[in-house]
């Protein structure tokens, strides 16, 4: 009798499984991803570039780095994923006295790939839910776990793209075709950059000079923050932690590999 029951109580607890795992397959997942599809898509409108047709004007921000006592001074203007304007002046290490300025137009603007990476990626997060139908019924947690972790990707790399700039090397700064967009030129003992970093913006001036025969490098960085920056990692964060959510409440379910779906699913065509 003992054993019967016991026999009862498994089984009706798989069938309570079963129905559980079949409603987050058809219900939940769906209902999941269009959350997660409208943080993206307002993480979208946050950009100042054209996206996932946010009908945008490309946006315009003015900002102003410096290291004191003008050690390094810069005005910016930030259009889209570019600095159309920017007004450079700065110190020289080996004469104090001796003040350099060179300039930034808007006909050679300043690009920063960071910005547009970042889209790029956050785009093809969105894409990822797009492709699935509203009407599609998955087949199983695998299936799921596979979209989640495309999603997830593509968030992480965008994320990436903003909070981590690329390592480059001196050779590779001096030789950046952004350093052609300074006015005038600066010699090649001086380099400038610009990157992001997480939400702020940061000019780093590089200055050269050989030290008996080692080559020594000073260096003066100056930031600022940038708004809607801080908005767009809020929104991937957020986007980031549902998926990981529903990816962590499907993989409870992938355990138990002889799950099936009873209903025969429809076609994975976009509806």
């Amino acid at each position: 009798m003992y054993l019967t029951m016991n026999t009862d109580c498994e089984k009706e607890e798989a069938l309570n499984l079963q129905k559980e795992f079949e409603w987050v397959l058809h219900k939940e997942v769906h209902t999941a991803l269009k959350q997660i599809h409208q943080i993206l898509v307002e993480c979208a409108r946050r950009f100042p570039v054209q996206l996932y047709g946010n009908d945008n004007s490309i946006k315009q921000d003015k900002f102003v780095l410096s290291v004191p006592p003008d050690q390094l001074k810069c005005f910016i203007t930030l259009t889209g994923d570019s600095i159309s304007y920017a007004d450079i002046t700065f110190k020289l290490q080996r004469q104090p006295t001796t003040m350099v300025r060179t300039s930034i137009v808007s006909d050679n603007p300043w690009k920063l790939q960071q910005i547009q990476d970042a889209a790029n990626h956050l785009q093809q997060a969105i894409y990822h839910i797009d492709d699935v139908g509203k009407n599609y019924k998955f087949k199983s947690s695998d299936e799921v776990l596979h979209i989640l972790g495309n999603i997830l990707g593509s968030l992480q790399r965008g994320r990436t793209s903003l909070i981590v700039p690329r390592k480059r090397t001196m050779d590779d700064l001096i030789k950046s075709r952004n350093m052609k967009s300074l006015s005038p030129n600066l010699p090649e003992d001086i380099v400038i950059s610009f990157y992001l970093q997480s939400h702020k913006l940061i000019v780093a001036l590089y200055q050269i000079s050989n030290n008996h025969g080692m080559m020594k490098i000073d260096s003066s960085l100056a930031e600022c923050s940038v708004p809607w920056l801080n908005e767009v990692l809020v929104l991937f964060t957020v986007g980031l932690q549902l998926c990981q959510q529903l990816k962590d409440k499907i993989c409870v379910f992938s355990q138990y590999k002889d799950f099936t779906v009873r209903s025969r699913p429809s076609s994975p065509a976009s509806s």
